[in-house]
């Protein structure tokens, strides 16, 4: 009983993200609607001009041949949009780059996101602004024509559905960014670095899945609260929020992965992405542990 119970639930919380970007897409109609009974005495929502604009900051090439560029995201006081792992509620960022041309890769450089308590969820996002470096290889030397799809959400009370397409020409050396150079900044440190001297993890079968253990041998963060974010290369299997806790030297966290036939299966080590995140800012990024 126990099991069916955490299989429906684990479904339900899964399936949340669909549930929002289907509720975004009923929002800009519900907007529409409601602007058409405004100048019936009710208030009609914010139009999204007013509470998010999104640009391309064109960067400069760097020595490797690529071109470090940047996604900005301004959002008006109160609203939020988020990371690649949104935590309980929301849904990331998705760029669908295919229209462009002379365009081989756009790697994301993700900067640590902000913890966001909000009744009773734990949400991984920005407010504010937002800058996402994202690193262009071109498929030979010379201008690269970027033709992105963007798909977001960003919420305050309500949420709004952002979907548009970005379009820059590329070309010539250009130029540093100290903006794009502080997002860089922010990125999560790689595990050397942040002085993480191993991380081992355990996989046992549940009735609809796996619950992983990872050990991680680290130095604390800092006095707050630590929390670790768990990530599959497959986005289909939803995972819980981590339970952490210290255990000496060692940080311990401990989540379920159900996947959407909610049954256990493989699990590889190497595969699993943590990060690690304290609440102000620091952020640890491991990539891999062992078995």
């Amino acid at each position: 009983m126990i099991g069916t119970l955490r299989t429906i639930f684990a479904r339900l919380a899964r399936d949340m993200a669909l549930a929002l970007a289907l509720a975004l897409a009923l929002a800009g109609a519900v907007c529409l609607a409601a602007a058409g009974r405004a100048g019936a005495g009710e208030a009609a929502p914010p139009a999204l001009s007013a509470v998010a604009s999104v640009d391309i900051l064109p960067g400069w090439l760097t020595e490797a041949g690529t071109r470090m560029s940047a996604v900005r995201i301004r959002l008006a006081p109160g609203w939020k949009t988020y990371w690649r792992a949104p935590g309980d509620a929301g849904i990331p960022p998705r760029f669908d780059w295919s229209g462009s041309s002379n365009l081989a890769a756009a790697a994301l450089h993700w900067p640590a996101p902000e913890v966001i308590r909000q009744n009773g969820l734990t949400i991984l996002g920005y407010r504010t602004e937002v800058i996402l470096p994202v690193e262009i290889t071109p498929e030979r030397p010379g201008p690269v024509r970027l033709h992105a799809s963007l798909e977001l959400g960003v919420c305050e009370t309500v949420c709004l559905p952002v979907a548009l397409t970005l379009s820059a020409e590329l070309a010539g050396p250009g130029a540093p960014d100290p903006r794009i150079d502080a997002a860089l900044a922010r990125r999560p440190l790689a595990a050397q670095a942040a002085g993480v001297a191993q991380v081992r993890c355990t996989a046992e079968d549940i009735a609809d899945g796996l619950r992983v253990t990872a050990r991680i041998a680290m130095p604390a963060l800092g006095s707050g609260e630590e929390i670790a974010v768990f990530e599959l290369p497959d986005r289909s299997v939803w995972i819980s929020e981590a339970r952490t806790r210290r255990e000496g030297g060692e940080l311990v966290a401990m989540a379920e992965m159900v996947p959407p036939f909610a049954r256990p299966f493989p699990f590889s080590p190497d595969a699993l992405r943590i990060t690690v995140l304290d609440g102000s800012g620091a952020a640890v990024d491991i990539r891999g542990c062992t078995g």
